[in-house]
């Protein structure tokens, strides 16, 4: 199977399903590869998938996100590419600096007994609606509001508007999968991100008249006190990525990782308790169930990666979930070993634009999932369930199970 097969099984339905043993079939083609000059690759020159020259190009300052030419017309690329999710130094730097300071061990630490609260809330609901063996939405009822009521509370949403926020949430996710660039995804793209930052616009001045506890009240307090270099333009951008990033990943690490951890019960058995076993279970579910699947970034010159020639400004396709199986770094990769020793995943990224909410991700995720287990040590898939269409973030919208006999 050539480098052209692989990616074409990858863009397939099966491949988005299961998108694995193309991963593999990649892997015996060496760490990168040029990819064939066709119009669905258009932007794409080469693709990676080896873990070293995938950590090698994310850590290299020098490689930079490229932006479509026409990115000042869309409002959707407007917001991302004045956001430092998706922009280059010197400006990712700048605002960078701002947010780095709110995600502090002080933050991370006050937050561990709202996602306790968080957690046991959204325990309790499953228990009422699996009581006598109904059965309960994973995503709906846990996977989906735990991360979302953590952040919300953290940033400063209400919760009454959350359901209006995910269906835009939704909008932007579409548009930003590798075939998500359709003209419809694009104009509900647009839509999903003028109606955010209106949303955002109204809530700032809000918090300018009744001031909180939350992120955007400190954050508003130093930008209208001079206090940070970020326009409020920049501070809504930052506030819509952010907070996109910092969920939806989360929510799928939940879902993902819920079949991965029920195929081995010996170890959700000896997980409550066990903060140690809690770690590395989050640790292995992001390695083998990487929310994200890929990144891209463009060469600042001509060079060579992996002894294979990119020219300035072109872009290689960085496999993010393929390195996380890379059979050289990670042996036996499809086994599930939350002891494994080796280097940490990258399914958070790594360098400059490694995701400033992974601290938050993490620790729902270890304080979430020993409570669970606890809970319902009984829990059980109940339906046949599929990934969502994205290759860019993977992961189960919906996922039936029945709790069994609640402790």
């Amino acid at each position: 199977m050539d480098v052209d097969e692989i990616l074409t099984g990858l863009y397939s339905e099966q491949g988005r399903q299961n998108p694995y043993p193309w991963y593999a079939a990649l892997h015996e083609h060496g760490p990168i590869n040029a990819v064939p000059k066709r119009a669905e690759h258009s932007t794409i020159t080469a693709v990676a998938g080896g873990y070293d020259l995938v950590d090698q190009v994310l850590r290299d300052p020098g490689w930079y996100k490229g932006a479509p030419p026409d990115w000042q017309d869309q409002e959707i690329l407007r917001t991302f590419l004045t956001s430092m999710m998706f922009i280059n130094p010197p400006d990712h730097t700048r605002m960078r600096a701002v947010f780095a300071k709110t995600f502090t061990p002080r933050r991370l630490g006050a937050l561990e007994p709202v996602i306790v609260r968080i957690v046991t809330d959204r325990l309790d609901r499953m228990a009422e609606a699996g009581a006598d063996g109904g059965e309960v939405d994973f995503v709906a009822d846990f996977a989906y509001p735990v991360p979302a009521l953590v952040m919300a509370e953290f940033i400063g949403l209400p919760e009454a508007d959350l359901a209006w926020y995910r269906q835009r949430v939704d909008w932007i996710d579409e548009y930003m999968d590798v075939a998500g660039k359709t003209p419809e995804r694009l104009a509900r793209a647009n839509q999903a991100a003028e109606e955010l930052r209106g949303y955002y616009r109204e809530l700032l001045a809000h918090r300018r008249r009744q001031p909180g506890e939350d992120l955007i009240s400190g954050l508003v307090e130093v930008l209208d006190a001079g206090g940070v270099d970020l326009t409020e333009e920049e501070l809504i951008s930052n506030l819509i990525v952010l907070f996109n990033a910092s969920f939806v990943t989360t929510v799928y690490m939940f879902s993902n990782g819920l079949p991965l951890l029920l195929a081995h019960p010996d170890v959700i058995a000896a997980l409550p308790g066990d903060d140690a076993l809690a770690r590395g279970c989050v640790d292995e579910v992001l390695r083998m169930e990487s929310p994200v699947h890929f990144l891209a970034r463009a060469a600042p010159h001509d060079t060579e990666v992996g002894g294979l020639p990119v020219a300035r400004d072109e872009n290689v396709l960085l496999l993010i979930a393929a390195a996380n199986r890379d059979p050289a770094r990670f042996p036996d990769p499809d086994r599930f070993d939350p002891h494994r020793a080796g280097p940490p995943s990258l399914a958070f990224g790594v360098g400059l634009h490694f995701c400033l909410g992974s601290a938050v991700s993490r620790l729902e995720g270890r304080l979430a999932l020993p409570r669970l287990f606890a809970r319902f040590p009984e829990l059980a898939v109940s339906q046949p369930y599929t990934y969502s269409g994205s290759l860019f973030l993977r992961g189960i919208d919906k996922l039936f199970v029945t709790t069994g006999e609640a402790r």
